[in-house]
């Protein structure tokens, strides 16, 4: 598929790619600028074109919906999340149910049957004249690409929608559509709101481009992001590029160097390869094994591949993660972006000792470190009993079964498996190396064949050629505001990690104690054992709490599908483990074994240790309450009591579950994720869906962040997500308290959440983020004080009016009257223009110095009257300034209101004038505070 020859063309409503470049955010929004970017430059993007961002503000004037749109706008109170998701569907709704303008429509249509011209010279004038070579309608993206997305100051990724493989001319005027509709996502119109930006002013380009239907794709990193070195790295498989992204195919993975040199190609067995019909689905392809076991990409291909990815690093000045697509032996571009972390990494990387021998076997690096040792096969849970200290594991793929096994051996090898599976994430904790994806490691494998794995780069090496060598923990000496705790499940791993220096667990699962134990609860409730349950309990969590002063311990959560190989354990496994008998619904059904922990949890306790309790998979009140009531009767209520939020309906009550009293909460992303896409991460065919970073788990994280800060309820995250960077950036900016980490992760982490915080928190502040309530909060968190000091204090109020008699009330009250009349005529009203309601509104702040500063004029002109009265008015000061405030406030806003009814030109021309009096006044001010 050649790249069509464009020109510059007239259109009015759409431009081409060659229309474009760095400078038209305006025009094609932040994407659509970076497309024309790289397509000027000589990148070989796909063709196509953009929908303005005039032709969308002409789409909303033309079907008369601008002010139908600012009026539901008005309505909106963003603290209300049900009804900004209602009005703001409402607006969505209007748009999609609109017509396009006759001009627009034909335009759009005209470019859509163009883009597909492949083999005529667009330059010459005759592409639109001639009879189009495609009798079918072309497979097209839809990207929406926002004007404020290239705003340093502002994120707007991921905040309106994409539509893939869009075919016909229905679709694609219902998909650009529905792109526009999505500038008013509940998410996009909150942001602005709180951002301070217009929505009149916030427009939308819509990209459209051509599909590539790829015969292979991969990915590009202009410097190898893993070590020190300058090589270009490439992986590419066969298919779309989903078979890398998800895990599901290893990729056959090509060194390059500066001087475009072919270091090192290492092929693959690449079973699948996901493509797509010719209805648009996806489909997943099972490939012969000539096939599967041959080179993807061509010498020259991969030459080509680098110089691309080292053109786009010189052009951008960053080094460069770059997708690929080839179809026809055509290279194309699909997207590029900054590889962020790759100069720490670079700076900070230690050499290595190479490691010489044969190698015999290879997959993907999961865990660092050096082992050696003999293979022991695990084909069954009945053949953990061979293995022994120092042994290597070799299985298809892990399970928590094999949990205490796992940590008996030097290192663990599996069939399947990616970054994010179950022996990849147990064995960075436990610090022992681990290959994941070697595909045929079970079979190739000996038993007790003596080999060398490398957990830093994926190899298997033929005896033993090295020593066993784990990654040393790194000590946390970065300082951070947002706090760093560990993640600890046995006591073998208190030691290790306490070498990072971090004092607090964040998280630590019973179930690894249970399993050493060898015995299943119900064993022990069986038997009426259930005091040597809780001592087993007590035993082990007592060893982990030797190092550290405070742990949160979460109580037990087994599924019917694990630990089936404990004694005791139930042989009935259920249909959907996921969804059935576990976490705290288990431990409400057996008060018994609750109670047990509890108990073993009360006795850390004693000990002069900080134990918090964490309540896993809750979905209604009435469970902490149960919960409470069992501490209640163990003599244990001052425990400190926390949930997961790792299930939707956690995440949908946290309002209810902060007002019974919860201390703390932590974020089960694990799971949370798997239950809110609709998708088991252990699922091939689904598991490329499983994103922790998605728009809708990033939404409720924030959400639950926001109402737990307000009523000063702890916030931490506990899953694997908190070791991404993405996710901890997320997390940080929105105000989380903590971070738990496994300890090899620690400062890497700190350091990271150091530069996020640098980013965010300003030089001169020096103390702790706190949570800033809003007017109407803090109004409400006044009463409530107000309301509770007298429940706690009856005889107050009593008492007070006993010392005044009425006479000398109804003085007071009169020269407060007086005082507070004469205060308003001293003060003029300080207003400022508030972007997110765009009105004018009284600037409580500025008012409240104000008075404040007449009210200590006037004490100092009768200090002698006031200090026989005594300092009790005094105290009450901030408390009459705001009373005070509020009824300026309220003063003012009647008698605008009267004077805007009896003479609306007049106020209207004020109003224009006090905006542009407020703009210039603000002009160097740093912004709106955020929640």
């Amino acid at each position: 598929m050649a790249i069509p020859k464009e020109v510059k063309h007239k259109e009015k409503w759409i431009k081409w790619f060659s229309d474009l470049g760095k400078d038209s955010g305006n025009v094609a929004g932040g994407k659509g600028a970076n497309l024309g970017e790289m397509y000027n430059t000589g990148v070989p993007v796909p063709p196509g074109f953009v929908v303005t961002a005039q032709a969308y503000d002409y789409f909303i004037k033309e079907a008369g919906l601008n002010e139908k749109i600012a009026e539901l706008l008005e309505r909106i109170d963003y603290d209300n999340t049900k009804q900004l998701n209602e009005i703001t569907q409402n607006i969505r709704a209007l748009i999609t149910d609109s017509k396009f303008p006759k001009d627009m429509k034909e335009e759009i249509l005209d470019a859509y049957e163009n883009l597909d011209t492949s083999g005529f010279d667009m330059e010459k004038g005759t592409a639109l004249d001639i009879i189009k070579t495609s009798s079918e309608p072309i497979f097209v993206a839809v990207r929406s690409s926002a004007t404020t997305e290239d705003l340093a100051d502002a994120s707007f990724a991921g905040q309106q929608d994409t539509y893939l493989n869009i075919k016909g001319n229905n679709p694609l005027l219902d998909s650009i559509k529905k792109c526009f509709a999505s500038l008013f996502t509940p998410r996009a119109t909150y942001y602005r709101y709180k951002k301070g930006f217009k929505h009149s002013e916030s427009s939308l380009a819509v990209i459209v481009q051509k599909m590539v239907d790829a015969n292979k794709s991969g990915v590009i990193f202009s410097k190898d992001p893993s070590f020190k070195n300058e090589n270009v790295i490439i992986e590419a498989v066969w298919g779309l590029g989903e078979g890398i992204v998800s895990g599901r195919v290893t990729p056959d993975k090509y060194i390059v160097t500066e001087d475009m040199g072919i270091k090192d190609t290492k092929v693959a067995n690449k079973k699948l390869a996901i493509t797509r019909d010719s209805s648009g689905d996806k489909s997943i392809v099972k490939l012969t094994e000539s096939k599967a076991k041959q080179q993807v990409l061509k010498n020259h291909e991969i030459k080509k591949l680098a110089e691309i990815a080292l053109d786009l690093e010189k052009h951008y000045q960053k080094p460069q993660d770059i997708e690929f697509a080839i179809e026809n032996s055509e290279i194309f571009v699909v997207q590029t972006r900054p590889i962020t972390t790759m100069a720490k990494r670079i700076t900070e990387g230690e050499e290595r000792k190479k490691i010489e021998g044969e190698v015999i076997l290879e997959g993907l690096a999961a865990s660092p470190g050096i082992a050696s040792g003999k293979v022991k096969v695990i084909e069954d849970l009945k053949d953990l009993d061979k293995i022994r200290k120092g042994d290597i594991l070799v299985t298809t793929m892990t399970n928590p079964d094999m949990v205490v096994t796992m940590q008996k051996s030097a290192g663990i090898i599996t069939d399947e498996g990616g970054l994010t599976a179950h022996a990849a994430i147990v064995s960075r904790e436990m610090g022992i190396p681990c290959i994941v994806g070697t595909d045929n490691a079970t079979t190739k494998l000996k038993e007790n064949e003596v080999i060398t794995m490398d957990g830093y780069d994926g190899k298997i090496y033929k005896g033993k050629t090295a020593e066993t060598e784990k990654k040393e923990i790194a000590q946390v000496k970065t300082e951070t505001k947002t706090k760093i705790k560990v993640i600890v499940d046995l006591p073998s791993f208190a030691e290790r990690a306490a070498k990072t220096g971090i004092e607090k667990v964040g998280l630590t699962r019973i179930e690894g104690i249970i399993a050493e134990s060898g015995k299943h609860p119900e064993y022990f409730l069986t038997k009426n054992e259930m005091k040597d349950y809780e001592n087993i309990i007590f035993k082990g969590i007592s060893k982990i709490a030797e190092h550290f002063k405070e742990l949160w311990v979460r109580t037990s959560d087994i599924r019917t599908d694990e630990f089936q190989n404990l004694e005791g354990a139930p042989k009935e496994v259920e249909a959907n483990p996921m969804l059935g008998l576990h976490g705290i619904r288990y431990s409400v059904k057996h008060p018994k074994i609750l109670k047990a922990e509890l108990n073993a949890l009360k006795r850390i306790s004693e000990q002069g240790k900080t134990v918090g309790l964490l309540l896993p998979q809750v979905i209604a009140v009435d469970e902490v309450q149960k919960v409470k009531q069992a501490l209640k009767e163990i003599n244990f209520q001052d425990a400190r009591v926390g949930v997961m939020v790792e299930t939707p309906a956690a995440v949908q009550i946290i309002k209810d579950l902060v007002d019974e009293g919860i201390d703390f909460i932590s974020f089960g992303t694990n799971d949370l994720t798997q239950y809110l896409l609709a998708v088991d991460r252990g699922n091939e065919k689904v598991q490329h869906l499983y994103n922790e970073l998605h728009p809708a788990i990033l939404y409720q994280l924030g959400y639950v962040i926001r109402v737990c800060k307000r009523a000063n309820v702890e916030t931490s995250i506990c899953g694997q997500a908190g070791s991404r960077k993405e996710m901890v950036t997320h997390l940080v900016k929105n105000g989380i308290d903590s971070i738990s980490v496994n300890a090899d992760m620690a400062e890497e982490i700190a350091k990271h959440i150091a530069e996020v915080e640098a980013e965010i928190v300003k030089d001169t502040d020096k103390e702790p983020r706190q949570y800033q309530p809003s007017e109407n909060n803090k109004k409400e968190n006044n009463k409530l004080s107000e309301q509770e000091s007298k429940q706690n204090n009856p005889e107050q109020k009593s008492q007070d009016n006993q010392n005044q008699s009425s006479q000398e009330n109804k003085q007071i009250s009169q020269k407060q009257e007086k005082n507070q009349n004469e205060d308003k005529k001293e003060i003029k009203i300080p207003m400022k223009f508030n972007p997110g309601t765009k009105k004018y509104e009284p600037d409580t702040d500025k008012l409240k110095e104000s008075m404040k500063n007449v009210k200590e004029n006037k004490d100092n002109q009768n200090s002698k009257e006031e200090s026989e009265k005594g300092n009790n008015e005094d105290n009450d000061g901030d408390e009459n300034i705001v009373k005070d405030v509020d009824e300026a406030v309220k003063d003012i806003e009647e008698e605008k209101k009267e004077y805007e009814k009896e003479h609306p030109e007049e106020a209207e021309q004020e109003q224009k004038q006090e905006q542009k009096e407020s703009e210039n006044e603000n002009e160097n001010q740093d912004g709106e505070e955020e929640e």
